[in-house]
């Protein structure tokens, strides 16, 4: 049994019948570059989940490293939670450790890209608890008492961005409603959701694929991260666009980046997306950048294509505007 294959997702993993899982991508650790600057970045791992023994990657433009606290300027602080459908990437994969030291080279901010326990060892909702946690840790540091010096001396917590893609971009979204309902939405200055992976049993409007053997994949992949959902795909954690009885007219922030790729299958709920938040009563700003003739988070996979210095620079223009 161990050697039958209950879910074939190649290349990213395969899911055994005995419950075992062969991640095929983004198991790959990058070291931090706290002493070899990267495009004029530095960055460092923190623990902030002890208990759980996860970390944050935190990267600061390399002279302000050096300035120390002494100029006074506080930086934007993005908070980024990886994708990968909940089940593959980290926050320490050359994939995203490359995507972060661009992003802050461009933006001239402070960032600090989460990891969280992964499906199917550890379903939702427990990513989108870690993430929270990781988000409260963050926070911890306005007072400039914090655990991580570089979050003490140049966290702008006037200036905060929670950023996303595929399934990070899901948990920004869902971090966002939270810091809402707890009363912390003041903090939150926008949000970024790249190709957010939202879904439903219906498809969200007429141009979405109605190819079966595509929508059933990706309620395979859905179940995976989620075995015990009751809903299926139709689950609020992931029919935020479709679903009626989903209200985001609650969003935690003041304005939102949507990016969308035209050739990937969560193109349209992106786009969906976008149209119920502006129908929904949230006074907020939304921004849509569309890729054409780009699959879903292609930009990730080639960092030096066109395609992604674009989406780099349209992320930074958000975060300096």
């Amino acid at each position: 049994m161990d050697n039958e294959i209950a879910v074939d997702n190649s290349p990213a993993y395969r899911v055994y019948k005995s419950g075992r899982i062969e991640r095929l991508l983004g198991e790959t650790f990058k070291p931090p570059s706290s002493l070899t600057p990267e495009n004029g970045v530095v960055s460092k791992d923190t623990l902030y989940s002890p208990e759980h023994n996860l970390s944050v990657r935190i990267f600061l433009p390399e002279k302000k490293d050096s300035a120390a606290a002494t100029d006074g300027e506080k930086l934007p602080l993005l908070v980024y939670f990886h994708g990968g459908g909940f089940v593959i990437e980290t926050a320490f994969s050359p994939t995203y450790h490359a995507f972060l030291v661009s992003t802050v080279a461009a933006a001239g901010c402070l960032a600090v890209s989460v990891d969280y326990r992964r499906a199917p060892e550890f379903p939702i909702p427990i990513p989108y608890e870690d993430s929270w946690d990781a988000l409260r840790w963050v926070l911890s540091h306005i007072s400039g008492a914090g655990p991580a010096r570089w979050i003490n001396e140049h966290a702008d917590f006037g200036r905060v961005f929670l950023a996303g893609d595929s399934a990070g971009g899901n948990i920004s979204h869902h971090l966002a409603m939270r810091a809402k309902r707890e009363g912390v939405d003041s903090l939150i200055s926008g949000v970024i959701l790249i190709h957010p992976y939202f879904w439903g049993k219906a498809p969200v409007d007429e141009l979405e694929t109605r190819d079966e053997a595509k929508r059933r994949n990706v309620e395979a992949r859905w179940r995976v991260a989620s075995p015990n959902s009751e809903d299926g795909v139709d689950d609020p954690f992931f029919n935020v666009v479709g679903s009626e009885s989903v209200d985001i007219s609650g969003l935690g922030c003041g304005r939102v980046l949507v990016v969308v790729a035209g050739d990937d299958t969560f193109a349209r709920q992106g786009l969906g997306y976008v149209a119920k938040l502006e129908r929904s009563g949230w006074e907020g700003e939304v921004e849509v950048m569309e890729i054409k003739d780009e699959g879903h988070v292609h930009h990730l996979k080639d960092p030096d294509s066109y395609n992604a210095r674009k989406v780099v620079n349209k992320v930074a223009e958000f975060i300096r505007k």
